[in-house]
């Protein structure tokens, strides 16, 4: 089984008012959205702090209060992540370098949050309407 995540993030400026939206799914089926207000940030920031949020989510050693426990988690065998940020998700892949120090230290939380979780996770880009329901929760928050 795989688990589906669906990350966005965005800014109203840039810096500017920010926020994150994310929706997980098993079976194509929406099985928890979170959504929250992350303050001034960039564009960019509120796209790796969407990921970040997800993997905490998911994390089986999160203390995070807004954790869902993943129904059947032993039955997951990977996580596909989607995003429509393009640079976020070839920087998180290897294929773009990160010059920015913010950036590197958000790629240092994310692999340390893989090795937690422990199952394969992939990155994938998709265009900004496959990503609507994320998007909405953006705006929404």
């Amino acid at each position: 089984m795989t688990l589906k995540v669906f990350t966005d993030g965005g800014s109203k400026g840039n810096p500017g008012p920010s926020s994150i939206g994310i929706v997980f799914y098993l079976d194509n089926k929406i099985v928890f959205k979170h959504k929250e207000s992350i303050g001034i940030a960039t564009n960019n920031d509120a796209e790796y702090l969407a990921l970040i949020k997800a993997l905490q989510i998911i994390n089986p050693k999160s203390q995070d209060p807004n954790k869902f426990k993943v129904p059947n988690f032993q039955d997951i065998k990977q996580i596909q992540f989607f995003s429509d940020s393009r640079l976020m998700v070839n920087q998180v892949n290897g294929l773009f370098k990160v010059k920015n120090g913010k950036i590197k230290e958000y790629i240092l939380k994310i692999r340390v949050l893989e090795q937690e979780i422990s199952l394969p996770i992939a990155y994938s880009h998709i265009p900004r309407e496959e990503n609507a329901e994320a998007d909405k929760l953006v705006n929404l928050a």
